[in-house]
């Protein structure tokens, strides 16, 4: 265990993880992502959305619980509440979400496998940071009441909030047997194309904050460059498929007002 989160390793793969985020980023204004809405049968073999995401996901969750079981330290109670906030979202995200999921979508098993290795690290470089890394006076009980843990820890379940309500809101465009394309109207989808990817940004900006750490800031900024060129590529297609009848609503991509 002391090889695997070794500081020097531990401090490389949270930098070489930045740089990757935004090489990502740039790389993906020019590659669509290929699954959901811009699903694309180019990316090779593919397998049904909801096992999917089920398989993507769950890396996170596995990871980060093994890590907290394995620490001398599972038992510290701000590490604990600030790891049950990151279970709690891959939760839902890994058995929850996937089975509110309608429809006949598929996702390509590249995805699925970049998806794994992205939730693996990322999983490892929290955890390993919060039961590992960091000293054991930097969490100590008073954290619980700072103001980094407290303002943090508004921003991840508001974050929360919304992505669930946004998911909600475009899995109910649809009543059963209807196949027709809708623009989504309600909630936060009022400023934003992703709704739903703006929600899971605040999370994760919120985590960082209330973790006030360097693998929470490089997870948020991931988080962004994986999913605005989304939002962006969502947005092109809305444009393509209902013209001016989107266009006319002057959304953003993905943060309201901003971008």
């Amino acid at each position: 265990m002391e090889q695997i989160f070794n500081p020097v390793l531990f401090d490389v793969t949270t930098v070489s993880m930045a740089i990757l985020a935004v090489v990502v980023f740039l790389a993906l204004q020019k590659v669509e992502p290929a699954y959901g809405m811009t699903y694309s049968a180019k990316w090779g073999p593919a397998v049904a959305n909801r096992i999917g995401w089920i398989v993507m996901e769950c890396p996170a969750f596995i990871t980060m619980g093994l890590i907290w079981w394995s620490s001398p330290r599972n038992t510290d109670p701000s590490l604990c509440v600030m790891a049950s906030f990151f279970m709690l979202h891959y939760f839902q995200r890994t058995f929850v979400f996937p089975m509110l999921m309608r429809g006949k979508s598929l996702m390509p098993w590249a995805i699925v496998v970049m998806g794994m290795l992205f939730n693996t690290i990322n999983a490892y470089l929290i955890g390993g940071w919060l039961f590992h890394i960091s000293s054991p006076e930097r969490y100590g009980l008073s954290w619980l009441t700072s103001p980094a843990f407290i303002l943090g820890t508004l921003v991840f379940f508001a974050g929360m909030a919304i992505n669930i309500h946004s998911d909600h809101v475009i899995r109910n465009l649809r009543k059963p047997g209807d196949t027709g394309h809708y623009i989504p109207m309600k909630g936060l989808y009022r400023h934003v194309t992703a709704a739903n990817y703006f929600g899971e940004f605040t999370e994760w900006t919120g985590f960082a904050i209330l973790t006030w750490s360097a693998p929470g800031m490089v997870f948020a900024l991931w988080t962004f460059a994986n999913l605005a060129p989304r939002a962006k590529a969502l947005h092109k297609r809305y444009a393509l498929r209902f013209g001016e009848r989107f266009t006319s609503l002057n959304r953003k991509y993905i943060l309201p007002y901003i971008y």
